[in-house]
């Protein structure tokens, strides 16, 4: 899991190996094995210096997932107090659905 998010991050980032390990000061070949899973359990240190390059917390990189739905959920929040605001009620939504398809499907065309 660990190696995993290491590796797409530091991919979604258009990193190499090489400057990921020379960025974190971390050997290649040791970045490497957390990345393949041969090392499983690398310490906290050499993790919160990989996520310092990466600009991810330490808890993304071990797949602490809540934090990430937490800010999803209040970008919903968000979402629905504006909706509030704007005086569009629970039972009115349906109808706000098929207006967005129909912009959605005119944008395609």
């Amino acid at each position: 899991m660990i190696g995993k998010n290491i590796a797409e991050r530091r991919k979604a980032q258009r990193m190499t190996l090489s400057e990921l390990a020379k960025r974190s000061n971390v050997s290649k070949s040791y970045l490497s094995n957390i990345e393949r899973n041969v090392n499983q359990n690398p310490s906290i240190a050499v993790l919160e210096r990989i996520s310092k390059v990466l600009n991810v917390e330490v808890n993304f990189l071990i797949g602490d997932k809540e934090e990430e739905n937490q800010k999803k959920c209040s970008e919903w929040t968000e979402f629905v107090l504006e909706l509030k605001k704007a005086g569009v009620k629970k039972d009115q939504i349906h109808n706000y659905k098929e207006l967005i398809e129909f912009i959605k499907w005119k944008q395609k065309k």
